[in-house]
């Protein structure tokens, strides 16, 4: 029997074939597409679901692609011709929650901020807090390492996640990590999972680490000014003056104009940028003056707040930044990150870049941990070379001020041909070498992060 003709065999009717389902599981939010429709989908409830769709790809010799809810932004979760994607949406229950060990474990798909609704009623909750929060998964979040707005106080998605349980591309089931806050057995597998981007296996389950609800009310700053540069100055000021917000964010000219036009705001002064600041915790006023003092010593006008509502109604300027670049053209979303000591000197180079090749890219920054977003806007459907050589010195200027290709999208397919540069060749080499181990036949997402593997 074919591969189709064994999955609708063995799993009835949650192998999915009609036409809608297969053309949506061609593309992610990134604005790429495959070169055709996959085989089937397989919208897997459990984890011997998942086991059985992996016994017969591997004994077919069958691709798989694993997708959550296909808000990834590096064309990782893609698929194609002949491939069978393994949908993990379906999974998405909270199994269980220990407030006295800050432990849960969760299935992977459940919605990342539907976990935390879940989860107050316990006292506690999950930090990672990506921008799609509402429709991302929380298997998502860990296959390709997100991050979000949170990161440089509460850590990324690798400082949240205690074990993982992966199925190899055989079907057998491994149970990674532990529940304890301390454990050095062995080689720590579960980091090597965290952002493998479906390379290793396929995560059915995972035990994440919590942190009490935060006491107090927060308090929010929104500082102006008059270039991005200064800035970004004034946001390392910030991190070098000692204190930790929970959420420090960067918008340049371009993008707060777009966003304001989007929100029907007054257009902002030319050339102005914006940072969003936010503390939390019993001292949130006290850390919030500290830095209304650095922000004005640095040139910005600064206005501060404890109202919630107005504080939300602030960092959503923040959040429109998607929408907003969508009204602009069609946009290729970036993500590269630097040392936080380095923003100023990576704005200067995308400044450069914008006047080399005669384009546009606004850009946010996670400026509390020096993640960049540039946005690359252009007509048309398919990303032009021009734009994709713009990118190529965005990115190499990134690794020259020491930074890196991507803090939390994820390589994908989008950016597979940098990543030796990154890398060095015998690192790049040394990976390829994991993922076969893993998956000696290289039937789990093969072509994206390592192009050739």
């Amino acid at each position: 029997m074919s591969a189709l003709e064994r999955l609708r065999d063995e799993l009835g009717d949650i192998v999915d074939t009609t036409a809608a389902t297969l053309e949506a599981a061609r593309a992610d939010r990134s604005g790429q597409r495959s070169a055709g429709r996959p085989l089937a989908v397989v919208h897997a409830r459990t984890a011997d679901d998942v086991q059985r769709t992996l016994r017969i790809a591997s004994a077919t010799g069958t691709s798989v692609v694993v997708r959550g809810a296909g808000t990834g932004l590096a064309g990782a979760a893609n698929a194609g011709p002949g491939q069978i994607v393994l949908s993990t949406a379906h999974m998405d229950r909270l199994l269980e929650v220990r407030a006295d060990d800050l432990l849960a474990v969760v299935e992977p798909g459940i919605l990342n901020a539907r976990l935390n609704t879940l989860l107050a009623e316990h006292g506690v909750w999950w930090a990672p807090d990506p921008a799609s929060r509402d429709i991302s998964t929380v298997g998502g979040n860990i296959a390709t390492g997100a991050g979000g707005l949170l990161c440089a106080k509460y850590g990324v998605v690798r400082d949240a996640v205690l074990g993982l349980d992966l199925v190899l591309a055989d079907g057998r089931m491994l149970h990674l990590g532990h529940r304890t806050v301390k454990g050095v057995t062995g080689l720590d597998l579960t980091s090597l999972a965290i952002g493998s981007e479906g390379r290793l296996g396929v995560i059915v389950g995972a035990t994440l680490k919590l942190r009490r609800l935060v006491e107090g009310a927060g308090c929010t700053i929104a500082a102006s000014f008059a270039s991005v540069r200064e800035a970004a100055v004034a946001s390392a000021a910030v991190t070098a003056a000692g204190v930790q917000p929970a959420i420090m964010e960067l918008m340049d000219a371009g993008s707060l104009a777009a966003v304001h036009d989007l929100l029907d705001l007054p257009a902002p002064a030319a050339g102005t940028a914006q940072l969003t600041i936010q503390t939390d915790g019993p001292a949130a006023r006290d850390e919030a003056e500290r830095i209304a003092t650095v922000l004005t010593a640095s040139g910005g006008t600064v206005r501060m707040t404890q109202d919630p509502a107005e504080g939300e109604r602030l960092l959503a300027i923040r959040r429109s930044m998607h929408p907003a670049m969508a009204a602009l053209g069609t946009t290729l979303i970036e993500d590269v990150a630097v040392p936080r000591s380095a923003m100023p000197a990576m704005f200067d180079e995308i400044a450069r870049i914008e006047r080399e090749y005669g384009i546009r890219i606004p850009t946010v920054a996670h400026a509390g941990d020096g993640n960049l977003h540039p946005n690359f806007i252009f007509d048309g459907e398919q990303v032009p070379d021009a734009i994709w050589d713009a990118a190529g010195a965005l990115f190499r200027a990134a690794i020259r001020l020491g930074g890196t290709l991507t803090g939390e999208h994820g390589i994908g397919t989008l950016k597979s041909r940098w990543l030796a540069e990154e890398l060095g060749d015998d690192q790049w080499q040394l990976q390829r070498d994991i993922v076969r181990v893993f998956d000696p036949q290289g039937i789990l997402n093969p072509g994206k992060v390592f192009a050739d593997a």
